[in-house]
């Protein structure tokens, strides 16, 4: 998939990843004794609709870190809207190389993107970043059952040959050097309402602009069939959020 296509069916939508606030808050209701004013680092933020909810559900200042410009530039637009321009600072950098100094925050969130570093890989890189006893939440897409039909299996295979089941990640998890607080699984209604519903829109609008390149539309048929994969398989795979503590 080129990156002008992705970027097409991915821009302005309100989430980059499947989430909601609802569990966001979950998440953060596992994050226990804190400072008021706790330094938090949002991972992979993209258009920064969970950046948003972690503002409200905190008092400390927020640095909110991707690589495309135009959803730093979102997050920045809601953030003024909001009144927490203050309190909110994008940062266009690679989640391979943060710019940040060790010890930095109590908090490292990451919705819907650690994924391209890898679970473990993540959890090893960004650890050093974490106060003592600090905390990395975190979603990551899982098996949920051992055995899977061969049409998800196949395509999850090549499109996340790295998936694995919540048994395997939570070993990933403790020999990364961090203690599991909590972790639940996604409920259907955070793919749906703010990501799957409208992708299948933007992807509905990009198929007549796109009518005449072959390339696009194989890419577009391809996005729809991850849609209609989960709607088949919700059973089989979803988007786990764990949250952990460092251990010392």
């Amino acid at each position: 998939m080129s990156m002008e296509i992705f970027f097409d069916i991915h821009s302005n939508l309100p989430r980059e990843g499947p989430g909601n606030n609802d569990s966001t808050r979950k998440a953060f209701s596992y994050v226990k004794n804190i400072p008021g004013d706790a330094r938090i680092l949002d991972v992979g933020c993209g258009p920064g609709m969970q950046t948003m909810e972690l503002a409200k559900l905190s008092d400390g200042p927020i640095t909110a870190v991707d690589t495309h410009q135009p959803f730093l530039d979102e997050l920045a637009r809601r953030a003024a809207e909001a009144g927490v321009s203050h309190r909110i600072t994008p940062v266009n950098a690679s989640m391979f190389a943060l710019p940040f100094e060790p010890l930095s925050f109590d908090v490292i969130w990451s919705e819907g993107a650690i994924y391209i570093m890898g679970f473990g890989e993540g959890l090893r890189a960004w650890r050093p970043l974490l106060k003592s006893g600090g905390y990395l939440a975190a979603t990551e897409l899982c098996w949920l059952r051992d055995e899977r039909p061969d049409e998800v299996e196949r395509f999850w295979a090549e499109a996340y040959p790295s998936m694995k089941t919540v048994e395997q990640n939570l070993r990933i998890i403790a020999e990364a050097g961090y203690t599991l607080q909590e972790h639940f699984v996604l409920p259907d209604s955070a793919w749906w309402d703010d990501y799957y519903e409208p992708m299948r829109e933007r992807i509905s609008q990009l198929q007549d602009r796109y009518k005449n390149d072959r390339d696009a539309l194989a890419t577009l048929k391809e996005a729809s069939r991850e849609v209609e994969l989960y709607r088949k398989y919700s059973s089989y795979y979803g988007y786990v959020f764990y949250v952990m503590q460092k251990t010392d």
